[in-house]
């Protein structure tokens, strides 16, 4: 009897236990109970579509040129040609090399309706035309070297290699920095070529030029806009790395610029308005404002300043005239500046057709696979002989002194090449770029100069290489031989 009732509590218990499995199993599963648990996850927020201006990064407005190419001018940067007009609408100003010593600039406008008056307006040359190349842009210029002149033929550009300064027009009047001027016999003609927005419409409507072309990506890797972020220097993906030359990401307030020996650019960080002010050297040795003579003589910034290094000599043949090639086969070192810092990155382009990239740096100096994102914003972009990598300055202001006299500009005597219709290189292009390619010397440093923040000349040697400036009318002392004028 006993044995029973133990078996019977026994089922009892079970029963009990099976019961409360049952409830809970039964509470577990209920929606409320269900819904407390596992909450719902927020779904991501949707970007709308990037629709970024090709040459800046910055969101198209309302009256932004859809389906419309970009423009490029060819402007003289010859001191006696400044100020110049037009260049503080310029959404990627170029600055580069060409014979004698100077530099030129090629303005790069998203909208040529924008562009109002531009100029002084000088030849075309392959160092520019081959960065615009990939872009399809309307390449605007006075004259243009026999090189220039095959590269339009190679490539087929047709119309939208423009030789007329786009039905330029001549300023006999107009005054330069120095107060020369053609109507009063001081200033030659090469400097008083200009043309407009409205003259560029001309150009285009008479010669059926097609302004049609949707670009599918921008000029540069830049910041997405629709994050509504801003990349900092100080804390990008390589800031922490370092190279022979110390850290790949430095101080960069004062930026200097060597490209060649008399021929200097610099900028001054501007912290209250984000940008880098513009500022070149004079042939009286002192630095001068960039200034736009269209535009109330603004001062031309930016807030991205990009700085590439790489061979630059003289093609082979073409010494008298003292034509520039620049290697853009090989890649090369360079530097992005941005918020009064400075970040060494790497650059490729390759062939013609091919589009500058930018890359960052890996951990051993090498380059990386992952593109730079430039910030927002107009860019000034100057591709520099390597030559004069050793002069190039990136530093605090602290410590500048802003008023110091620096190299006194000048040009080497050549003969401005301007190539007549019809004339051609008996080459291709693909065969003068492979005879050019690596047929450069570095240019030597000759006692007396200096290397760290500018290259000072001895004046024995500014006697025999910094010759004066040609004016028409007035006659130039014998110890200081003239410049042989550029030919119109």
């Amino acid at each position: 009897m006993k044995r029973k009732l133990l078996v019977l509590a026994a089922l009892l218990s079970l029963c009990v236990l099976l019961a409360a499995c049952k409830k809970s199993d039964d509470t577990i599963s209920t929606p409320a109970a269900s819904s407390a648990a596992e909450p719902e996850a927020t779904p991501e927020p949707t970007l709308p579509p990037y629709e970024a201006n090709v040459l800046t990064g910055e969101p198209k407005g309302a009256d932004y040129p859809e389906g419309q190419r970009i423009t490029a001018v060819m402007v003289n940067n010859i001191v006696a040609a400044r100020p110049q007009r037009g260049l503080s609408k310029a959404d990627i100003l170029f600055e580069i090399k060409v014979e004698g010593g100077i530099t030129r600039f090629m303005p790069v406008f998203t909208d040529y309706k924008s562009i109002g008056e531009i100029g002084p307006v000088r030849s075309g040359r392959d160092q520019f035309f081959r960065l615009i190349l990939p872009w399809q842009a309307l390449y605007i210029h006075e004259g243009q070297s026999v090189v220039m002149q095959q590269y339009g033929i190679d490539y087929s550009y047709g119309n939208l290699n423009n030789n007329d300064g786009a039905n330029g027009y001549r300023d006999y009047g107009r005054v330069n920095w120095a107060g020369k001027s053609y109507n009063n016999g001081t200033l030659a003609l090469e400097h008083t070529m200009y043309t407009n927005s409205d003259n560029i419409q001309s150009y285009i409507d008479d010669n059926k030029v097609d302004m049609n072309k949707t670009y599918n990506s921008t000029f540069f890797n830049f910041v997405d806009y629709r994050l509504g972020q801003t990349r900092d220097l100080s804390n990008s993906i390589d800031s922490a790395y370092s190279d022979k030359y110390g850290p790949v990401v430095g101080d960069g307030e004062y930026v200097e610029i060597v490209h060649s020996q008399s021929y200097k650019t610099r900028f001054i960080y501007d912290a209250a308005s984000n940008t880098y002010k513009m500022q070149q050297n004079y042939s009286d040795g002192q630095w001068r404002d960039t200034v736009d003579e269209a535009a109330d003589n603004q001062v031309l910034s930016f807030p991205n300043v990009i700085v590439l290094y790489t061979d630059i000599h003289t093609y082979p043949g073409h010494e008298a005239k003292d034509l520039q090639y620049a290697e853009y086969a090989w890649g090369g070192i360079g530097y992005y500046c941005y918020g009064g810092k400075c970040e060494k990155i790497y650059w490729q382009k390759g062939t013609p057709l091919e589009a500058l990239r930018l890359y960052y740096l890996t951990e051993d100096g090498q380059c990386s696979d992952t593109p730079v994102e430039i910030n927002t914003g107009k860019s000034y972009v100057a591709v520099t002989d390597i030559d004069f990598a050793e002069n190039f300055v990136h530093s605090k202001l602290d410590g500048v002194d802003l008023s110091s006299a620096t190299t006194v500009t000048y040009e080497r005597t050549y003969v401005e090449d301007d190539a007549k219709a019809g004339d051609t290189l008996g080459m291709s292009t693909d065969d003068l770029t492979n005879n050019a390619t690596g047929s450069g010397e570095a240019e030597s440093t000759t006692e007396g100069e200096t290397t760290t923040e500018g290259e000072t000349t001895t004046e024995g040697e500014q006697a025999a290489e910094a010759p004066a400036e040609e004016t028409p009318t007035e006659e130039v002392p014998a110890e200081a031989p003239a410049e042989e004028t550029p030919a119109e």
